[in-house]
């Protein structure tokens, strides 16, 4: 399908755009043609500008705290969105999701904004006929020991993908997901700052490395394509086989 993925004149959202995983895929829209928007929390663009792992140039840029319902109600309404891709994310180490506080604020970002952000959107979507892409974690399909609230939240995710996909097909929006293994970026660094660590994941991987926001990417750009038009509610793992072991 020749052109396929030429996304000039679509608009897309990227929640959780300024930094990581979802700058990547940010970027690899822009540079496929489409005006590219991004939520992040910090006041404005340049005060990411010291962070690696964030590139946000020629991205339309509003700080929007997704975890919070009255802030995302309280953003800018878009009368048609081609692509919405929800990528925000938090996670709370040594062990802190065990205690109320933690679990709350994790289930808020990962999970209770994501169906915010969704919702919101809907008639934009619906408008555009859009794609709505939801990104969780592989951490949705096996135990994460430390962090109860991480690993419940993006099931939950995986689950939240496919309910919306069957609801809002008869509304022109295709849903579907994306699952990410071990990819390097600020919320990943307690591994990746630890030389064992990394050493212990990378031997569980078969492709015996770890993932680039790019690689996450591609995928992001072929669920938003016509290429994936009869795909609905599914969600993509992209973890060079972890699962797999």
């Amino acid at each position: 399908m020749i052109g396929a993925l030429d996304f000039t004149g679509k608009r897309a959202l990227v929640v959780g755009g300024s930094s990581g995983i979802g700058n990547g895929m940010a970027q690899a829209l822009r540079a496929h043609g489409a005006q590219v928007y991004i939520w992040g929390t910090r006041p404005s663009a340049a005060d990411y500008s010291d962070e690696d792992g964030s590139d946000l140039e020629g991205l339309h840029y509003t700080q929007v705290n997704a975890a919070d319902p009255a802030a995302v109600d309280a953003a800018a309404d878009m009368e048609s969105l081609d692509i919405l891709i929800l990528c925000q994310g938090a996670v709370r180490y040594n062990r802190a999701e065990f205690e109320r506080e933690a679990w709350h604020d994790v289930l808020d970002v990962n999970l209770n904004s994501v169906m915010d952000c969704a919702r919101k959107f809907h008639p934009a979507l619906a408008a555009a006929n859009g794609a709505l892409i939801i990104v969780s974690s592989t951490a949705a399909f096996h135990a994460t020991v430390g962090n109860p609230a991480y690993g419940a939240s993006k099931a939950g995710a995986v689950a939240l993908t496919r309910t919306l996909a069957a609801a809002w097909a008869q509304d022109g929006i295709r849903v579907n997901g994306i699952a990410p293994g071990y990819v390097r970026t600020k919320m990943t660094a307690v591994t990746f700052d630890d030389e064992k660590r990394t050493e212990q994941v990378v031997r569980s991987i078969p492709l015996r490395r770890t993932g680039e926001p790019s690689e996450l990417a591609g995928a992001a750009l072929f669920l938003a394509s016509p290429l994936s038009s009869y795909i609905l509610g599914q969600t993509i793992i992209v973890d060079g086989g972890l699962t797999l072991t």
